[in-house]
């Protein structure tokens, strides 16, 4: 039965995709290689472990939203899911890199998104666990199946740099924020009786008069 190992030797946004779109490039080594992977079907849970480093204070000040005060966080830092994905890999014998495909959004209302905004540079603790189903042919050229054993995983240390490129890249200079049909109509209603031309002079004209009431109180 075939012996498998993950690593993740790198990362890089991927260029001309229609959407936010990172490739960890994942090495597979088959160790002993005694029989040849015909092919196989990987399940993959990316996880990030945001205990693994340390944040400068305007990070922890956006980090707010997820892990509240500072003072808390050795209560409330805990691992996020990212996502969970799967890549079809073909045959190989000795060992093989792929492309581990890793649909990003931009949605403020995703942990994942509020958390790598929040970072200025350094590098992100990722987890990537593997399950799935390995077809193999053995010594006498028999097709088999087995199971990828569920302790299989790999870490990884993504660039905050390769993330923040990467949106870059989708919305140059802007981010996305996904609003309440009920929030929209009102902020629409604003825009329109003040006559601005403009989103994010509404926004902006809204917030600067929330802070005038909140200096005269």
């Amino acid at each position: 039965m075939p012996e498998l190992h993950f690593q993740i030797a790198g990362a890089e946004a991927v260029a001309h995709a229609a959407t936010p779109l990172i490739a960890l490039k994942l090495r597979i080594t088959n160790l002993p290689a005694t029989e040849a992977i015909h092919t196989l079907t990987l399940r993959c849970q990316v996880q990030i472990e945001p205990a693994k480093r340390r944040y400068l204070p305007q990070e922890q000040e956006k980090l707010l939203d997820l892990f509240g005060e500072p003072e808390r966080w050795s209560r409330t830092v805990r691992p996020l899911l990212w996502m969970n994905t799967s890549v079809a890999v073909p045959g190989f014998t000795d060992s093989l890199l792929v492309n581990l495909e890793v649909p990003c959004t931009f949605d403020f209302n995703v942990a994942a998104t509020k958390y790598f905004h929040a970072l200025d540079a350094g590098e992100i603790p990722i987890c990537v666990m593997f399950s799935g189903t390995v077809f193999y042919k053995s010594a006498d050229d028999a097709l088999q199946v087995a199971q990828v054993p569920w302790d299989r995983e790999a870490n990884f240390r993504l660039p905050v740099s390769v993330w923040k490129g990467m949106m870059d890249m989708h919305y140059p200079g802007t981010a996305w924020l996904c609003l309440q049909r009920e929030a929209f109509e009102q902020l629409y209603l604003y825009k329109m009786r003040h006559g601005l031309p403009t989103w994010e002079q509404a926004i902006s004209r809204a917030l600067a008069a929330e802070e005038a009431e909140e200096i005269e109180v």
